[in-house]
Parts: structure tokens; C-alpha cells; sequence
């Protein structure tokens, strides 16, 4: 598994570097500035050239499309493009809400006993179709390599396709290094009796899964879930896992609280003091805050093409 992701990001990445220095046809191009002398803004909305085009610009951009094309293969390309791009932004607002969610709602803490598979597998798959769709629609929006390093529109491509790239070095790094040593601390704990009252930390080691229980905590009281069968493997509903404190993320549960309350509490939510985190745990959430800036700076970028 591990290899086919590392093959298919290296892919993506031949992929976008084929796209960024290939010199290609399209519609868009300098000639109305070379043959008339006006500025970029004529055809333009952006002064600085590329993007949507005012009036003069679909003018003359029609009028070279006439002469150098069918209009059935446009409307075809056009087509295709629209497609592409819309799956494009499908997938963005899908891996982007994930991770919002993930780090405003249930918080980077709940997976520090070992990264969900949900959580990974929408994250791989949204990184190779943002990848795969964004190499093809730079294809047919950048026409030159010139055109990227002189132009606002090219400027912020790049710089959005490097944080897309940050994000993906980070995702391979958590997956391959930190995601097997937290799993594998969760596994060196043994179940332990909550009698008496459980810190956070021995809570983690009850996560229902390979045959421990399923406890979790909520509003400083532990629960047993290992029998429910709402919580197989350790997990309700795809989203809340066993083993840590659940307490705000159920409060924005759809049920009310009456649903917990019906479980056996077994102990206490024992607070200890606070302990020094692991290096790995460290970087896991310094690279989880990371890519929530990353997130933030990426719809920046998007609202700087449309309305800055």
C-alpha cells in the first residue's frame, strides 16, 4: 500500500512538472498586445494578465478561435475542462472540510493513539485527484513558463502548488514515520482496569481494538462501549473513536446526551499533571496545525483570483 501512494504522488509530481515546462496552444494568448501595442489589462480583468477576460478580450480571443478551430472540438475541450475543474473543487471543499473538522471539532488529540483509516484514506485520495485535475487544468491555463513567473495569476499558481506540495510531503511523512510509532505505542499499553479512575493517557490504551475495551470519557466520568454495538472496533458512526475524551465533540453529536448517559460509567477521567509530549507526538501536531494554516492560506490564494 505504502508503495502504490509513494508511486502515484511521484506520478503526479512527473505529472505537474511535464505540465509547468511544456509549452502548449491555447486561446489565450499575447498577440492582441503584440499586434495592437495595448496593455494586458485590455483583454484582462487582472492587469497583470491571465484569468477572466473583459469584453475586447472574448472579442478577440472568439475571433482567433474561429480561425484556428472547430467549434465542436472546443465545445468538447470545454466541456472536459468543466468537468475537470469541478471535480477539482468537489474534491478541495471534501479534503478541506475534512480537515477542518478534524482539527476544529474533534481536535488533533483524538488520533494521537494511532491516525484513523478514514481520516488517511480521504486524505490519499483527495491529494492524487487534486493532483491528477490540477495538473490538467494548469495545462490549459498556462501557456508558458513565462507566463507563471510574470503574472500575478501565475505567481499565486505557484505558490498555491507549493503549499499543495508541503501538504503532501507532511502526509506522506505522518502515514510512513509518525502514524506507525503512534500505533504502536497504543499497542505496548495493556488494558487497565478504569476502577479507581483513568488518566488520558491509560484511557488511550482502551481503544476497543485487537481485543481491548472500548472506553471513553465524557464530562469527567469514563464509559464502557465495548459491548455496544454502536461502537464496534472502538468506533461510533465512522467519526468518534474510543479511547480518548469525548466530551465536546458529543455535545455536537445530533442525539442528546441520554444516548451516553445509557452506558455504564466505570470510573473517573483522572487529570494528572501535564507530561512532556514524545517528539513524534510533537511533530504530528505541529504538521496537523500546519496544514490547517496551509488550508486558510490556499482559499486566500482562491479569493485573491476571484475578487482581489
Amino acid at each position: 500500500m505504502l508503495k502504490i501512494v509513494v508511486h502515484l504522488f511521484f506520478g503526479i509530481f512527473l505529472l505537474s512538472s511535464f505540465v509547468l515546462f511544456t509549452p502548449h496552444v491555447t486561446s489565450a494568448t499575447e498577440e492582441y498586445a503584440k499586434q495592437t501595442g495595448q496593455a494586458c489589462a485590455v483583454c484582462h480583468l487582472d492587469p497583470g494578465g491571465g484569468g477572466e477576460l473583459t469584453a475586447a478580450g472574448k472579442t478577440f480571443a472568439d475571433s482567433r478561435q474561429a480561425r484556428t478551430e472547430k467549434p465542436e472540438k472546443e465545445l468538447f475541450f470545454k466541456g472536459f475542462r468543466l468537468v475537470i475543474g469541478y471535480l477539482h473543487f468537489v474534491t478541495a471543499i471534501f479534503w478541506f472540510g475534512t480537515i477542518l473538522y478534524v482539527h476544529l471539532i474533534l481536535k488533533p488529540a483524538y488520533a494521537v493513539g494511532g491516525l484513523p483509516r478514514g481520516e488517511v484514506r480521504v486524505g490519499i485520495i483527495s491529494m492524487i485527484v487534486m493532483g491528477v485535475t490540477g495538473s490538467i487544468l494548469t495545462f490549459y491555463r498556462v501557456n508558458s513558463f513565462d507566463m507563471l513567473i510574470h503574472t500575478r495569476f501565475g505567481i499565486l499558481l505557484l505558490i498555491k502548488i507549493g503549499l499543495y506540495l508541503v501538504m503532501v510531503l507532511s502526509a506522506l511523512y505522518v502515514v510512513t514515520v509518525i502514524g506507525p510509532r503512534l500505533k504502536a505505542k497504543r499497542k505496548e499499553m495493556s488494558p487497565i482496569d478504569a476502577e479507581g479512575g483513568l488518566s488520558l493517557e491509560e484511557l488511550g490504551a482502551c481503544d476497543g481494538k485487537d481485543g481491548r475495551p472500548a472506553y471513553f470519557a465524557f464530562e469527567g466520568k469514563i464509559y464502557d462501549a465495548t459491548q455496544s454495538k454502536l461502537w464496534k472496533q472502538g468506533v461510533h458512526m465512522g467519526r468518534h473513536n474510543a479511547g480518548i475524551d469525548l466530551t465536546e465533540a458529543l455535545k455536537l453529536a445530533p442525539h442528546g446526551i441520554e444516548k451516553v448517559t445509557t452506558l455504564t460509567a466505570i470510573g473517573e477521567l483522572v487529570v494528572s499533571g501535564p507530561r512532556k509530549a514524545p517528539l513524534h507526538e510533537r511533530v504530528f501536531f505541529f504538521m496537523a496545525h500546519m496544514n490547517l494554516t496551509i488550508v486558510f492560506m490556499i482559499i486566500l490564494i482562491l479569493a485573491l483570483w476571484r475578487w482581489g
